[in-house]
C-alpha cells in the first residue's frame, strides 16, 4: 500500500493529500491517526499531545476537509497562547492551502496593525488564528463575529491557563455557538483543563499522543548544582562541553534574558534574546535567524518561547529553574523534536532544592546530577563560603593592627 493512502483511509480528500506530498509528508503520526477520524465524525476532542507530535495537522486537516468555502462567516477559530505559535500555525495552514484561492486565512495577534486586521475581517475570512487578548479586542470592537463559528480549537490550552488567560478563553468561548465542534490540545491534562472541558465541551473523546516528539522520560535530563555566583561560568563550561547545534536558554525575567545574552555575546557566543519587550518584527527576525542556524543560542523567557517548534534544537538550558512542573515539561519539550535526541541541563543553587524536588516528584523521576569542571556543588560551595567567613572573622583587623603599630612606634620614640 502506498503510504499516502494512509491519509486517504483517515477520510481526507485528495486535494488535502497533495500539499502533504509536496512537503514530503507521507505517513500520519499517531496523534493524527487517532484525532482526524474522530474530528471528521463531528466529535469534540481532548488531545494530550506536545508540540512536535504532529498535532497541528491533526486539527487543521479535519477543519479544511469540512470547511464550506461558500459561506461568508468565520467558520473556524484557533486560539493559541502566544503570537509565535499563532504565526507557526498560520504558516502551516498556508502551506496546505497554497494553491487554493477559495480558502481565506487571517492571523490575529498583538504587535500587528489592528486597523489592517479590521480591513481583512470586513472581507470573507474562513479561518482565524489568534491570541486571546487580540481576539477579545476585536470582539469588543465588534469587528469579528464568532456567532456562527463551527470549529473551535484551543491549542496548548494548559499554557493559556497557566499564564492567566482563563477568563479571556471563557469569554471567547461564550461568543461561539453552543453546537460548535471543539478540540482542545494540551501537553498536560490538569484539573483546570478538565474543568474547562466539562463546562464547554460536549461528550469529548480523550486521545493521548506520544510519538515523534520525545517524551519527558526519553530526553536526557541533568541537574548541575552550582551557586548564583558560579552559574554563568557553569553555563559556558557546559555549552563548551556539550557543543549544542541549537540551544535554548531559559531565564525567569526579561531583564535576566538581556543581561545573560549580553554576557554570552561578550564571550563570543552566537546568541540572541527573545522576550515580550521586543517588537513583533524583531521577534520574527530572531526566530528566523535561530531557525536558520544563523545564531546558535536563543536566550528566552517562558512566555516568549512557548509553542516554538523548531527542529534541530539539541539542548535546553534552564539557567533559572522553572517554578512548576508544567513549565519544566514545556521547556525541555523544545528539544528532542521529530524523534531526534535531546538533552536538558538545569542549573540550581542551594535555594532551588525545593523546586527541583517538586519537579522530580511531578515527573516521577530522579534527575541525574552532573558536575562541571570548576563549579563546586552547592553544598560544597556553601561549606567553602562558611570556611572563608570563619577565616575572615579570625583574621586580625588590618586597620586595628596598623593603628597599634603606629602607637607602638610612638611609644618607642618616647622610650
Amino acid at each position: 500500500m502506498n503510504n499516502l493512502n494512509e491519509f486517504k483511509t483517515l477520510g481526507l480528500d485528495s486535494k488535502l493529500i497533495k500539499p502533504l506530498e509536496d512537503q514530503g509528508i507521507q505517513t500520519p503520526t499517531d496523534i493524527q491517526k487517532e484525532t482526524i477520524p474522530v474530528m471528521l465524525q463531528g466529535h469534540d476532542v481532548i488531545a494530550q499531545a506536545q508540540t512536535g507530535t504532529g498535532k497541528t495537522f491533526a486539527f487543521l486537516l479535519p477543519i479544511l476537509e469540512k470547511l464550506d468555502t461558500e459561506a461568508e462567516e468565520v467558520q473556524a477559530l484557533i486560539v493559541t497562547p502566544t503570537r509565535e505559535l499563532a504565526i507557526q500555525i498560520t504558516t502551516e495552514l498556508m502551506k496546505l492551502v497554497e494553491e487554493r484561492e477559495d480558502v481565506n486565512v487571517l492571523a490575529v495577534y498583538g504587535g500587528q496593525d489592528v486597523e489592517r486586521q479590521i480591513k481583512r475581517l470586513n472581507k470573507q475570512v474562513h479561518i482565524v488564528v489568534g491570541t486571546p487578548g487580540r481576539l477579545l479586542d476585536h470582539v469588543r470592537r465588534e469587528t469579528i463575529d464568532l456567532s456562527r463559528t463551527s470549529f473551535l480549537v484551543l491549542d496548548e490550552a494548559d499554557q493559556m491557563l497557566h499564564i492567566g488567560f482563563l477568563r479571556e478563553v471563557e469569554d471567547i468561548i461564550s461568543e461561539t455557538p453552543d453546537d460548535r465542534q471543539t478540540a482542545l490540545f494540551s501537553a498536560t491534562l490538569s484539573s483546570d483543563i478538565k474543568k474547562l472541558a466539562r463546562r464547554f465541551m460536549n461528550s469529548p473523546q480523550t486521545i493521548k499522543g506520544k510519538e515523534k516528539g520525545k517524551t519527558v522520560e526519553e530526553i536526557q535530563q541533568y541537574v548541575i548544582e552550582t551557586t548564583d555566583r558560579r552559574k554563568f561560568p557553569s553555563l559556558t563550561e557546559t555549552i563548551d562541553e556539550v557543543r549544542p547545534f541549537l540551544g535554548i536558554i531559559f531565564c525567569r525575567t526579561k531583564r535576566r534574558v538581556s543581561k545573560l545574552n549580553g554576557d554570552l555575546k561578550s564571550k563570543g557566543y552566537l546568541s540572541d534574546e527573545l522576550h515580550g519587550d521586543l517588537s513583533q518584527a524583531k521577534r520574527e527576525s530572531v526566530i528566523k535567524r535561530f531557525r536558520d542556524a544563523k545564531i546558535q543560542l536563543l536566550v528566552a523567557t517562558d512566555v516568549a518561547a512557548r509553542g516554538l517548534d523548531i527542529e534541530g534544537v539539541t539542548h535546553v538550558f534552564n539557567y533559572d529553574i522553572p517554578q512548576d512542573t508544567e513549565s519544566y515539561i514545556h521547556r525541555i519539550g523544545r528539544t528532542g523534536r521529530a524523534g531526534e535526541d535531546g538533552a536538558s541541563y538545569t542549573f540550581i543553587a542551594a535555594k532551588d532544592q525545593a523546586f527541583i524536588q517538586m519537579i522530580e516528584k511531578g515527573i516521577g523521576k530522579k534527575l541525574a546530577r552532573k558536575t562541571v569542571e570548576g563549579a563546586l556543588p552547592a553544598h560544597e560551595e556553601q561549606d567553602k563560603e562558611r570556611s572563608d567567613h570563619r577565616g575572615r572573622t579570625n583574621r586580625p583587623n588590618r586597620r586595628s593592627g596598623s593603628s597599634n603599630n603606629r602607637s607602638g612606634g610612638r611609644n618607642r620614640n618616647k622610650r
